[in-house]
């Protein structure tokens, strides 16, 4: 068994098991000496807990980072974008340029939203504000639409805090805590139906539909089939189709939007998608773990609004590997293949002292949207000449005025 990467996982899926045994990788218990653990975010939190104190030894990675929960909680995601843009107010970058009303012009990509119960007061005067619009109520620790509903009035939210059996907004700790977002209300519709995108910063994404007609109604706001694309909640609806699962390739999005509204603005919607991407991870680089034993597959879900602007909805740390369908099976079989090439190069034992710069040959379906080392060199102006210009590829974007290829950066 010498020389062999010894796996170990505790998310059986014939996905992650498939490519391990394609590699001749054998497969071991968490109690034996392993080399590669594709974990549950439970497991993680117990493996890095200081009761542990468990040491990860040079020949072992696991695919997520300690504190992963930055990005992918929903109200620290939130925070970490908050605070990512005050910064870049005070260091007087053009990235935090704002326009008349106030609004950031780049990185205006995240609903307004608020914690609940600690901003509750804060929340209350924005809704005073456009008392006709709509909220969406998330719990920041639950996933697959589990716990989501939607408000148009404060009443409904003074019901949700007594039927959480507690008096006041004042006590968080018996609480569980939500973030309450402004719903995007105008999402783009295909045939009359919602949907969104879940990306991998990776060339093969999908869209996930919802069932039943989009209707902005207050008498629909109970119905999820309407307004959650999760398929977790659409699988169980009367029309829901088995065959396709409700999804779209991007490459399909992609199509579909340039044959109905061009191609210059279908480039610049995945352009500012790309850019979403960047400065999201940009805003939890400083107080994300960067441990060397850890590489994450996040799972980034997108809505697009009527007006082709791209909003970021929330980060999943686990993204799902249950396929649904066939080409599910097939994009998700090829995500992890392509993960592993770069993680473990070669498929050889792990050395974390590697220089973690995989040449271009093996990213497979990956695209780079961000070089450290380039953006060094580089400041905030091509940063924002970037964000608009060509789609970004794994060879790089041609540049409209030179007609040269060159990796896109940003900084």
């Amino acid at each position: 068994m010498a020389g062999k990467v010894k796996w170990v996982t505790d998310i059986e899926k014939s996905v992650l098991i498939n490519n391990f045994e394609k590699r001749g990788w054998v497969q071991v218990t968490e109690n034996e000496d392993w080399n590669f653990y594709w974990m549950s975010v439970q497991t993680i939190r117990n493996v890095f807990s200081l009761e542990a104190g468990y040491r990860l030894s040079d020949d072992q990675i696991v695919n997520h980072f300690p504190n992963h929960y930055e990005l992918t909680r929903k109200d620290l995601m939130v925070k970490n974008i908050k605070r990512y843009r005050k910064e870049l107010e005070k260091e007087g970058s053009p990235l935090a340029e704002k326009d008349e009303n106030g609004k950031y012009i780049y990185l205006d990509f995240v609903p307004v939203t608020f914690m609940l119960p600690a901003d509750y007061n804060l929340f209350v005067e924005e809704f005073r504000k456009s008392p006709s619009s709509t909220w969406i109520m998330k719990p920041c620790g639950k996933a697959q639409g589990k716990g989501i509903f939607l408000i148009n009035k404060l009443s409904q939210i003074k019901k949700w805090s007594r039927d959480s059996k507690t008096s006041s907004f004042v006590s968080q700790s018996s609480k569980e805590a939500y973030v309450i977002s402004l719903y995007i209300s105008n999402p783009l519709l295909i045939g009359g139906r919602k949907f969104d995108l879940r990306l991998y910063v990776y060339k093969l994404g999908f869209c996930r539909f919802c069932t039943v007609k989009y209707t902005p109604s207050t008498s629909e706001l109970d119905n999820m089939f309407v307004h959650l694309t999760n398929v977790a909640i659409q699988k169980h609806g009367d029309d829901y189709n088995h065959i396709h699962g409700g999804k779209w390739t991007v490459s399909n999005l992609r199509l579909y939007l340039e044959s109905t509204r061009g191609k210059e603005v279908t480039g610049k919607l995945f352009d500012e998608i790309h850019w979403i991407i960047v400065q999201s991870l940009k805003a939890v680089a400083p107080v994300m773990n960067n441990d060397k034993h850890c590489f994450e597959c996040y799972g980034y879900d997108i809505i697009i609004d009527d007006k082709l602007k791209p909003w970021l909805i929330e980060v999943n740390a686990s993204p799902s590997l249950t396929s649904s369908t066939a080409n599910d099976r097939i994009l998700k079989y090829n995500l992890i293949n392509d993960t592993l090439n770069i993680a473990v190069p070669n498929g050889e034992i792990p050395d974390c002292k590697w220089n973690k710069s995989p040449p271009k040959e093996v990213l497979g379906n990956y695209e780079i949207l961000y070089d450290e080392e380039l953006a060094q060199n580089d400041g905030a102006d091509r940063d924002l000449r970037n964000r608009s210009g060509p789609s970004i590829g794994l060879k790089g974007s041609r540049t409209r005025d030179t007609g040269k290829t060159a990796l896109t950066t940003w900084k």
